[in-house]
């Protein structure tokens, strides 16, 4: 067992082994390795053992270490110990426990933060750059348990399988039933059977869709990717063709030549005007900050980088104009109509990212303020939107279908 202390300001960490043979396999440890690793989280060198001045240090029960120090406001823990770039500062008032260290499975909470990003890990507090106490207990309760590890691992093979053997999801088992079950029907007129059949589609987008949002986090983001895009060609039926991973120029980066880059998705109009799509995961908090800069809610990193990223390509697509549609046109003339022209005039993106779900009022008012902010050439489209906008076509066509034909 792990107990956190202190002595002054030293902050120390306590452990009791459950072991038979009592603390004594850590000093063996120490012998061979000259460090130990507590949980798979907390990592200790024989300097970081602790006693009291007189104190033996041959107590089979416990072994205790030094964790960090106490400055201010904040506790601040070693980063050799969590195996961190920057030390850890945790704000006085939030009691110190594994819970706060350590998810399912031994899984170092701060050393997966740390993998993200490049500066120190604050939490609490009212330091420049300190996560907020409510964000931080949100972050500690996304970590999943070892049945949605299970449950995660489960589908991401079962989607693997299907690719192999043909298994089909819910949503698609549905509408296999449905036009199954239409064989035997008899004829309907034709305007009524096409409403029959698009009401059953858009119905089939959004339960597949629902079905993708509750294990999101079980997909490769390219995965994911493919998934979405083969349901939005339904949602947004203008479009044509997708074209992946599209080559284009930049002529401002450096000044001595062109620069290549390349675009993920490219969509493609049925007159050959193009667009482009970026699709990102449903990631929680991924949209707005959840403290307020001078009463307002700011863009969060993955919407403003996503932005970003979007407005450059459309830039340097535009930029290369005439020359640029020749050259794509000329490369991916395989995967388009044929006599199909790409035209490059005035392209739009189209960004699908994140939940909007648990948004308040004042979040739901700021956010829309952002998109209207870009809505000349960004559409910013949360999964949420696609699925109400979806609501909306079915309830919609349900009004079109004749009553006793739907199924």
């Amino acid at each position: 067992m792990i107990y956190f202390g202190e002595d002054g300001d030293t902050l120390l960490l306590s452990y009791v082994p459950e072991r038979w043979n009592g603390a004594r396999w850590l000093d063996e440890k120490f012998k061979q390795q000259n460090e130990v690793t507590l949980r798979r989280t907390f990592t200790f060198t024989i300097k970081d053992l602790f006693s009291e001045e007189g104190e033996e240090d041959d107590d089979d029960e416990v072994r205790t270490f030094v964790l960090g120090s106490v400055e201010g406001g904040y506790n601040r823990i070693n980063k050799d110990v969590l195996g961190l770039k920057h030390d850890l500062l945790i704000e006085r008032s939030i009691p110190l426990h594994t819970k706060i260290f350590i998810a399912h499975r031994d899984i170092s909470i701060f050393r997966k933060v740390d993998s993200l990003i490049d500066e120190p890990i604050i939490v609490g507090g009212d330091a420049e750059g300190a996560i907020p106490l409510e964000d931080f207990e949100k972050l500690l309760k996304s970590f999943p348990t070892s049945t949605e590890l299970n449950h995660y691992a489960h589908s991401r093979i079962s989607r693997v399988l299907k690719d192999y053997f043909g298994t089909l999801s819910d949503a698609e088992e549905k509408l296999k039933h449905y036009l199954e079950k239409k064989e035997t029907l008899e004829a309907l007129h034709g305007k009524s059977l096409l409403a029959d059949f698009e009401l059953k589609k858009f119905e089939y987008i959004y339960d597949e869709l629902i079905s993708m949002l509750d294990t999101a986090d079980s997909y490769a983001e390219k995965d994911w990717q493919t998934k979405i895009l083969g349901l939005l060609l339904f949602v947004f039926p203008k479009y044509i063709a997708v074209l992946e991973n599209v080559h284009i120029k930049d002529f401002y980066s450096n000044v001595d030549k062109a620069t290549n880059r390349y675009i993920d998705l490219m969509l493609v109009g049925a007159n050959g005007s193009v667009d482009i799509i970026e699709i990102k995961r449903p990631r929680i908090n991924s949209l707005l900050s959840r403290k307020k800069y001078r009463n307002n809610y700011t863009p969060r990193g993955e919407l403003s980088d996503t932005v970003m990223q979007a407005e450059k390509y459309l830039f340097h697509l535009s930029k290369w104009g005439r020359a640029g549609e020749k050259e794509i046109s000329q490369k991916r003339k395989s995967e388009l109509p044929d006599g199909i022209e790409l035209k490059i005039t005035s392209p739009k993106a189209i960004i699908l990212l994140g939940r909007d779900n648990d948004f308040t009022d004042e979040q739901r008012f700021d956010f829309e303020i952002i998109r209207r902010k870009y809505a000349n050439m960004l559409d910013i489209m949360t999964y949420d939107d696609l699925l109400r906008r979806l609501e909306n076509i079915i309830v919609m066509m349900k009004r079109q279908v004749p009553e006793g034909n739907e199924q």
